[in-house]
């Protein structure tokens, strides 16, 4: 048998694919294992491909959810809840990560801050907005006065930075919100 190739015998299959699959398996299992990402501000590892595919399947969840619900409204769908530190990675790494990257902020001319508050989290980040350039974004550890503030539960948080309906408080110029909508 070359490596690489299935064996052509089915009960010869069945034994390499099932070693196929634990070769895979412990590949994955070290988050520090070299992996290709097709984002180069990201760790080229596990670890980075295993987070940005649990935010993206969370976030399709939730459509799926809602979907199923037949609202868009937020509270229609009440069972579904994320964990506080899960969903504040997941506002971190779309601030954080996929918004510094964004190719057009030169489509913005707005200027001012931006507060963005995961309470049960203990999570902030600060966002400062300058006309045609890309916002810097750093987490804080107090509140601040900002031109808009979006705050609530990590979930809330979470699901409006991702553009999905949510019961977080918005206060302020939401037009400063327009250059952090995600992709």
């Amino acid at each position: 048998m070359t490596r690489g190739q299935p064996p052509a015998d089915w009960t010869e299959l069945l034994s390499w694919w099932d070693e196929q699959l634990q070769g895979m398996l412990g590949e994955l299992a070290d988050p520090a294992a070299p992996a290709w990402l097709p984002w180069t501000r990201y760790e080229q590892t596990t670890r980075s491909w295993a987070r940005r595919q649990a935010h993206e399947t969370a976030i399709h969840r939730l459509d799926a959810e809602h979907a199923l619900a037949g609202s868009a409204d937020a509270s229609a769908v009440p069972s579904l809840v994320f964990d506080p530190e899960f969903a504040a990675d997941g506002v971190d790494e779309l601030l954080a990560w996929m918004l510094p990257t964004r190719a057009k902020w030169d489509q913005f001319a707005l200027s001012g801050s931006v507060l963005v508050h995961a309470a049960d989290a203990g999570r902030m980040w600060r966002v400062v907005l300058h006309p045609g350039q890309p916002g810097t974004i750093e987490p804080v550890t107090a509140a601040f006065e900002a031109d808009v503030t979006v705050a609530g539960t990590a979930d809330a948080v979470y699901r409006r930075v991702w553009g999905r309906p949510s019961p977080a408080s918005v206060t302020g110029d939401v037009r400063l919100l327009e250059p952090l909508a995600a992709p």
